[in-house]
């Protein structure tokens, strides 16, 4: 692992994530959603699959676990709500 400035993640989160010995799953979780909010990117997919290919042999790792389940569930959600889903009169 580099210390270098990674564009996909600006901040180094995912990489000092891999480097606390004894996280846990719900601490790589906050992480994972903060390094998520300020990745400047629409198509976390392919952010995430890239950090996958980067840090992912650490299989055992918890964080691991957070970007693969985050390369599942990564589709924005979409709006709901509004004056379309109330009941008209």
């Amino acid at each position: 692992m580099t210390t270098e400035k990674d564009p996909n993640d600006p901040k180094g989160l995912i990489r000092e994530a891999y480097r606390i010995d004894g996280i846990t799953l719900a601490e790589c979780r906050s992480i994972f959603l903060d390094w998520a909010l300020s990745v400047p990117t629409d198509d976390l997919q392919q952010v995430i699959g890239q950090l996958l290919e980067r840090y992912g042999q650490e299989a055992q790792h918890p964080m691991t676990t957070v970007l693969k389940e985050g390369l599942a569930t990564s589709d924005r959600p979409k709006r709901r709500g509004g004056w379309r889903s109330r009941p008209r009169a």
